[in-house]
């Protein structure tokens, strides 16, 4: 199957949808300009993996619906989120995690490009190292 262009999967989605998926993908090119971007037409996205190693992982994604747009990372749990941007929780979604973002609603760039640069770290790590870094997290004393 040949190679859908992102501009080409995102043509059929209201153009407000449109313009905040562009802001989401430069966000994502912004913060990992090695990321490689491919439609994933299974799963309704566009899809970004990154080098690690001699191999490339899926790290995020950013998923165009009618009403809203979402910039997601695959290992989202085990991220550092101290502002608590990170929806998703709540779903059986295990791992993934991401921030929901309406038609005209304002994208904080800066904020959006740490996050994606934490998801490289942490997509980087084992899943032995993220689960790891999770447990140490969450992990508080009983005093």
């Amino acid at each position: 199957m040949d190679a859908i262009p992102p501009d080409a999967f995102l043509a059929g989605y209201p153009s407000a949808i449109r313009a905040s998926a562009d802001a989401l993908r430069a966000v994502v090119r912004r913060a990992v300009p090695e990321s490689m971007e491919r439609v994933r037409i299974g799963w309704r996205l566009i899809g970004y993996d990154v080098p690690v190693g001699r191999r490339w992982r899926y790290f995020a994604f950013v998923a165009p619906e009618p009403i809203h747009v979402h910039l997601g990372f695959a290992h989202g749990a085990w991220m550092e989120d101290p502002e608590r941007r990170l929806e998703g929780a709540h779903l059986s979604l295990r791992a993934v995690r991401f921030v929901t973002f309406g038609p005209g609603e304002a994208i904080p760039r800066s904020a959006l490009i740490e996050l994606t640069r934490e998801a490289t770290r942490v997509t980087a790590r084992s899943a032995r190292e993220r689960v790891s870094l999770a447990l140490d997290r969450d992990w508080r004393p009983t005093s």
